[in-house]
């Protein structure tokens, strides 16, 4: 199975308050990504590919109702909380966080779990308090990981290292692999590799090799879950990353880094047939 994942992100604020939202107006942005990319996604095979979208939580509702009968794209939220409602127990003390209850209410069932951003948040936080160990955040996106799949939702499940960790990035992959799976039905989970040394302005992407052996590390060490590049599957690198043999997918964000910078529902389009060579 081939796993393509649309990370949205902020992608939805207007240009004029510093985004790169130039698609569409901030009530209907939801609905026009949905509705301009799920037609021409009908002809690719589903039980050979999947298409995952990322919404920022207040587009949700609106993706979700874009969806046609037979629609091929599934509407994913930006991580869980650790915690989550119970009948008769905890029902509210949520302020400011996702719980999964909430998310399957508004018919959600994918997440995305450990992103660069969300581990860089959960960092300064413990920062704050004085903590350092890398473990306490695994320990803490095990939680949400858990919660998602045992809540019936799929997770994509992210891992990287950074430039200072590269001399040691087998171990730093370990610990977030072995930790963040613990105990985890891993059937419910894809894995995104994110080499964040190489990701954003002016840096070095890696290299095909690099890839592939990374690729082949986390399969060893997960028993082999499906591993997608998570450091921007675009037009540029979507051939190389097709010949790699461990590479089970992408995650797109940007689809545009010149120029107008921003999402295009047709240049994600277009992505997709360069990597799937349809």
């Amino acid at each position: 199975m081939k796993h393509i994942f649309l990370n949205l992100k902020r992608f939805d604020v207007p240009t004029e308050l510093g985004g790169v939202n130039r698609i569409a107006a901030l009530n209907e942005w939801g609905t026009f990504i949905v509705k301009n990319t799920q037609e021409a996604l009908k002809k690719y095979d589903s039980e050979k590919v999947e298409f995952v979208q990322y919404f920022p939580e207040a587009h949700l509702l609106n993706a979700v109702a874009a969806r046609c009968e037979d629609s091929p794209v599934k509407v994913g939220c930006q991580s869980v909380y650790r915690m989550n409602t119970a009948v008769g127990g905890n029902f509210g003390a949520f302020t400011t966080n996702r719980p999964v209850s909430a998310m399957k209410a508004m018919d959600v069932n994918y997440t995305i779990i450990g992103h660069c951003e969300e581990r860089n948040d959960k960092v300064g936080i413990l920062a704050e308090a004085g903590v350092t160990d890398t473990k306490a955040i695994n320990r803490i996106l095990n939680q949400e990981i858990k919660l998602a799949v045992e809540n019936g939702m799929k997770v994509l499940y992210c891992i990287g290292e950074k430039d200072t960790e590269l001399e040691n990035w087998d171990e730093v992959l370990r610990e977030q692999l072995e930790i963040g799976l613990d105990g985890v039905d891993k059937s419910q989970v894809v894995i995104g590799y994110e080499p964040i040394w190489s990701i954003g302005p002016g840096k070095t992407p890696a290299g095909k090799d690099y890839i592939t052996k990374v690729a082949r590390f986390v399969k060893e060490v997960t028993g082999g879950i499906d591993v997608v590049y998570g450091g921007g599957l675009k037009v540029d690198n979507a051939e190389m990353l097709a010949s790699i043999e461990e590479i089970d997918g992408g995650l797109i964000a940007l689809t545009r880094f010149q120029g107008e910078i921003g999402f295009y529902p047709e240049e994600y389009v277009e992505i997709i047939s360069t990597y799937l060579g349809e």
